[in-house]
């Protein structure tokens, strides 16, 4: 079973910067994308940012050009480098991995999320 903690979250005003890191641990064959979604209030579950194990990088538009994620494979670490931060990205911000069991099954594993607040 693979446990991801995500850390980093915080209150910054407009136009700030955070830095989202989510480590993986636990037994498994292999992880492959992992990434990061974030949910607002009231909202659901989005897609932010995804990055398989090969480097290839999916960026949701809202985010194009100020955030940033990047994996290090050997410890199992995925993080979002945010900048220029607006109101609007404050949610919850959630890690994800699809995670290949030693039975060779493919699940999806999620960390408890951290909240990221822009104040204007």
């Amino acid at each position: 079973q693979v446990h991801l903690v995500e850390s980093g979250g915080g209150l910054v005003q407009a136009g700030g910067s955070l830095r989202l890191s989510c480590a993986a641990s636990g037994i498994a064959f292999s992880i492959n994308t992992m990434g990061w979604y974030r949910q607002a209030p009231g909202k659901q579950r989005d897609l932010v940012a995804v990055i398989t194990s090969g480097g290839s990088i999916n960026y949701a538009d809202s985010v194009k050009g100020r955030f940033t994620i990047s994996r290090d494979n050997a410890k199992y670490t995925v993080y979002l480098q945010m900048l220029s931060l607006k109101p609007e990205d404050t949610a919850v911000y959630f890690c994800n991995a699809e995670v290949v069991t030693m039975r060779r099954t493919t699940v999806d594993a999620w960390g408890q999320g951290t909240q990221v607040t822009v104040s204007s």
